[in-house]
């Protein structure tokens, strides 16, 4: 007896899907048949391979479930490292939509490197990365006048992030995922981390820094910061994703309270203090802060976090505008891009593209937390 089950390959629903693919079992053979129609095996084999997303991440259970980032050199002080901190030589591929490059040019801004280390952003709505597929992902406008805020790839002349991908290795599997930090010299992807992007940034390039002094990841405070950074990671910064993503009712109940529980534990360390390690700006807060200026505009509706608006929340409202309002933080917030992206490059979440209104919050109006010393 033969049975046929259909398998489903997830596309955005604005492209029709042509290719039938029928898998064939039979109980006296252990050999599986596949027929592709319309489609040479290759192209399909291809296309299967490399189109992934954050999207395609998800569990039996329908949870989302985020895997690791690839590139994991290490940038050092050090001059005869093979990534050795040189003025000019490595440029910071971000888009200005997404929390974890955002982590990134935040600190290009905070520690004064943005003059040292040359940055670009990609356009914000996900499109076709290569004509041979229909993977969607980051991909650079033509001209600078087609995408304010985003610019083309003047290094390599790159279409999309995955071709840089592509370019750093001819056989990468793998997410085409920002912030991408390159090596001009080298022509590689030196990391695709921010968590240690932003830890190489912090230190290593003290030497050429116009703002030396800071330090976001100082030796005294690192412990509190490692399980600050783990509870928010785990329950806001990838808990939006966890509610957005999930594609059964008990995984997302599980993600929203797990959001709020780690939502109402910030509320209450900030009304104690001025920031999340004390009375000194770390590097949890930046990386607290790129979710929670997302908050409203996008995921209480775009990712069904709507128990309670961060506006509701007194002490982590005042906290981000008093983040936002650093000098330099506020170049990094692009919200026509953040909306753009999310709203525009989901359709299995809002298939018609819709970009809602509201709400415009104004993080340069004045806050509370000069309560607090410095």
């Amino acid at each position: 007896m033969i049975l046929i089950k259909p398998i489903h390959i997830l596309r955005p629903p604005q492209l029709h899907l042509q290719n039938c693919l029928i898998q064939l079992e039979s109980r006296n053979f252990q050999t599986k048949s596949l027929r592709i129609f319309n489609t040479s095996v290759s192209r399909f084999s291809t296309s299967l391979k490399m189109a992934r997303s954050a999207l395609d991440e998800m569990s039996a259970t329908g949870a989302f479930v985020r895997t690791p980032s690839t590139f994991r050199s290490f940038i050092s002080r050090d001059p005869d490292s093979q990534f050795p901190a040189e003025a000019g030589r490595y440029h910071l591929y971000v888009s200005y939509a997404c929390p974890w490059a955002s982590r990134c040019i935040t600190y290009l801004m905070i520690k004064g490197l943005d003059k040292a280390i040359s940055y670009s952003s990609c356009k914000p709505i996900w499109g076709r990365t290569k004509d041979t597929d229909e993977h969607m992902g980051w991909i650079f406008p033509v001209s600078n006048d087609e995408e304010p805020g985003a610019e083309p790839d003047t290094l390599n002349g790159a279409k999309s992030i995955r071709e840089l991908y592509e370019i750093a290795s001819s056989n990468y599997s793998g997410k085409f995922t920002v912030p991408v930090l390159w090596d001009k010299k080298l022509k590689t992807i030196v990391n695709n981390e921010s968590s240690e992007i932003i830890r190489m940034f912090n230190t290593e390039f003290n030497d050429i820094a116009e703002n030396a002094a800071v330090d976001l990841y100082p030796p005294h405070l690192q412990a509190k910061i490692n399980e600050v950074n783990d509870w928010v990671y785990d329950g806001i910064n990838n808990g939006v994703y966890r509610c957005g993503f999930a594609k059964k009712q008990e995984p997302y109940d599980e993600a929203v309270t797990k959001l709020y529980e780690a939502l109402d534990k910030c509320e209450e360390s900030l009304s104690q203090q001025r920031y999340m390690c004390g009375d000194a700006l770390t590097e949890a807060d930046v990386r607290l802060f790129v979710t929670l200026i997302r908050f409203d505009e996008v995921y209480a509706v775009h990712f069904k976090c709507n128990k309670k608006l961060l506006r509701e929340y007194p002490n982590i409202f005042n906290y981000t505008k008093d983040i936002f309002q650093i000098p330099g933080v506020s170049s990094t917030v692009n919200m026509e891009h953040i909306k753009r992206h999310y709203y525009g490059s989901h359709p299995g979440i809002n298939p018609f593209g819709i970009i809602p209104q509201g709400p415009n919050i104004d993080y340069s109006a004045p806050h509370d937390r000069d309560r607090f010393p410095k």
